[in-house]
Order: structure tokens, then sequence, then C-alpha cells
């Protein structure tokens, strides 16, 4: 077992040098829910493509990050967190998360160093035991524990999995991640670019938009509001001022949850619309006009075409 750490940030921009043969490939993030891959992989890609939250199983679908570093073209897929299924929804996250690991050249396992192998995840290196492609172990969070528990996490990990390599990052500070895209580079095959240089994500920019307000939805309910909401972007109009009009709307699956999102005198979807705006704002570098409404849509945790608009595989049962 190899173990590498570093306290610099990664590099994540630049074209590829003419002499040099080109790297690229897919590498698959998973692990436990919030174990911090949508916060390592914005990280990586050094730009917003996965939205952060406290509350645990945020990511839905795999999002497809985009980084370059030195010659090699990095497609990092940020797989929803694994855990143990109860509802339709779970079962489809999950099935989507196994299935972006199996698809990939590589696979990312992330590890919460202060939760350690406790519960799903060691369900999930059982899990690993399973799929073929070479496994790199991800030890997050590591300004939190001693470095004397992490030597004894990764080598109780390592007895579990025949891993590459063992890397100990910290994706809030940046700490690890220089060394580790320098071996993803280095270890993904030979081969043109995906993707356009200056691309950093696959994902369409409505979809992206709902996501960001999903976020926001997270942050400023995070206690009262359940799972059972969904954001999708329904207009998108380009103004000629240079501005652009979004409409979207919020589903929730009762009356008693459209009370939450709406707030008293509605004050919590204006401060959600206000984050979000703000936000969008910055990435698109154009004034944003945002209009938020909230629809109940009883039951649409069963609804075909919600997933379909998640990027989701419809359980049948």
């Amino acid at each position: 077992m190899e173990t590498m750490t570093d306290t610099e940030n990664p590099t994540v921009e630049g074209a590829a040098v003419d002499d040099k043969p080109t790297h690229s490939g897919f590498v698959a993030l998973i692990g436990p829910t919030n174990a911090g891959k949508s916060t390592l992989l914005n990280r990586l890609v050094g730009a917003k493509v996965s939205i952060v939250s406290h509350k645990v199983q945020t990511t839905r679908a795999i999002v497809r990050g985009i980084a370059i570093h030195d010659n090699a073209q990095i497609v990092f897929m940020d797989t929803p967190g694994i855990f143990k299924p109860r509802r339709r929804l779970d079962r489809a996250m999950v099935t989507s998360a196994w299935g972006g690991a199996k698809d990939a050249d590589l696979i990312l396992l992330l590890i919460d160093s202060e939760r350690g192998l406790r519960g799903d995840a060691e369900a999930i290196l059982e899990g690993l035991k399973d799929v073929h492609q070479p496994k790199i172990l991800v030890l997050n969070k590591i300004d939190r524990v001693r470095h004397e528990d992490l030597l004894k996490l990764a080598a109780k990990a390592n007895e579990a999995i025949a891993f590459e390599q063992t890397f100990m990052v910290s994706a809030t500070t940046g700490s690890g991640c220089t060394d580790l895209m320098d071996f993803l580079a280095k270890r993904l095959p030979e081969g043109p670019w995906y993707y356009p240089e200056d691309q950093i994500s696959d994902l369409p920019m409505r979809q992206l938009a709902a996501e960001i307000t999903r976020e926001k939805l997270f942050l400023r309910l995070h206690q009262e509001l359940p799972y059972s909401s969904h954001v999708e972007t329904e207009k998108w109009e380009e103004r000629k001022d240079g501005s652009v009009r979004i409409e979207q709307v919020i589903y929730v699956e009762r009356d008693s949850q459209k009370k939450i999102v709406l707030g008293k005198g509605g004050d919590a979807i204006k401060s959600i619309s206000t984050a979000s705006r703000k936000e969008l704002s910055e990435i698109l570098e154009q004034p944003v006009h945002l209009f938020l409404f909230v629809k109940v849509r009883e039951n649409w945790g069963d609804d075909p075409e919600r997933f379909r608009e998640m990027g989701l595989e419809f359980p049948k049962n």
C-alpha cells in the first residue's frame, strides 16, 4: 500500500503539449452519503458542478465534472451516495451509483476519515469485490483526524480490497489533491480528449440551474424539508438586454410541505430565490431574473417522468 499526501491545491487547467501524448478517461467517485464526494469533485474541477449540502443523499444522478491536468482530461463522475435503499427513489440512486462505477476506467472510493468503515462504508467495500475496475482509496477530511488513526484506517481498508493507491486529502482545503490529480493524469489510458478544453461539465445549463435551486432549498430548510421535493426548470428566456429569465417549479408531495417551502409571509421562498439567483448570475456571468413556483404533485416519487428528468432509471418495483 502506498500513501500520498501534500498541502497544495490541484492544477486543473491547461492545454495539451504537442509533443506529449494525451490521456483521457472516466473516474467514478463512489462512497457513503455525505463522504464529501461533491465537495471533492468541485475542488478537482476548479468550479461548481455538483451541489453540496449537509443533508445526506443530495446527489441523485451521476454528475460529470471535467478537469484538465497536465496532458490529461479527467472526467469525474460524482455518483449518488451508496446506502441501504428504502424507497423507489433510493433504489434508483443506488443503482445509478453502482452503474457509474462499473462504466468507469478507474474507481475512487471516498471514505469520511471521521466515520471510518462503519455502516454503509463497510457494505460498499464488500460490494466492490465484484467490481473489476482498478480501485483507488481516498480518505477525506484528514484535517479532523490524527495521522496515526488515518494510517490504521488505510491499513484496514486495504486488507479488505486490493487498492492500487491510497490518498489522504481534505476536499475542503485542497490538501492532498495535487498528488491525486498527478496520479490520475498518468494512470488514465492514452487517447484523445472527450470534451472541448473549456467544458467543465456535461450537465445541461437548465438542469444545473435546477440543481443550484435545489441546493439552496436544502440549505434553507435543512431540518424541515423531507426528501420528497424536486426542482425543474420550465422556462429559459434569453432577453435582448443581456439578462435571462428563468422560471422553475419546486414540486412537493403535500400541502404541508408547500407551506414549509413558502415560509411565513413567503420569507423562505424569497430567501431561496435570492441565494439561487445570486449564484446563477455568477455562473452565467449575466443578470438573472428567477421566478420560483411551488406545486403539489402527490407521489411524484412514483412518476417515471420525474425519474427521467433527474437522469435516473425508473425501478419497476
